[in-house]
């Protein structure tokens, strides 16, 4: 394997931090009383993100 290239872990690790961010993007969107809508931007952009890291180091996105 080359030094540097992403491995499992790495996938793992993103995954788990999408699946993360996926949860927080529910609260915000169940809070009453308060305008999420900036947070809940900002969180979907970076699921976003994470997805198109995924699909660029592995080659698709599961869930």
């Amino acid at each position: 394997m080359l030094r540097g290239a992403p491995d499992w872990k790495d996938r793992q690790s993103l995954e788990h931090l999408r699946l993360h961010r996926r949860r927080r993007a529910v609260d915000l969107k169940a809070t009453a009383g308060f305008d999420c809508r900036s947070a809940i931007a900002h969180v979907e952009q970076d699921i976003a993100a994470i997805e198109a890291g995924l699909k660029t180091l592995f080659g698709s996105v599961a869930g």
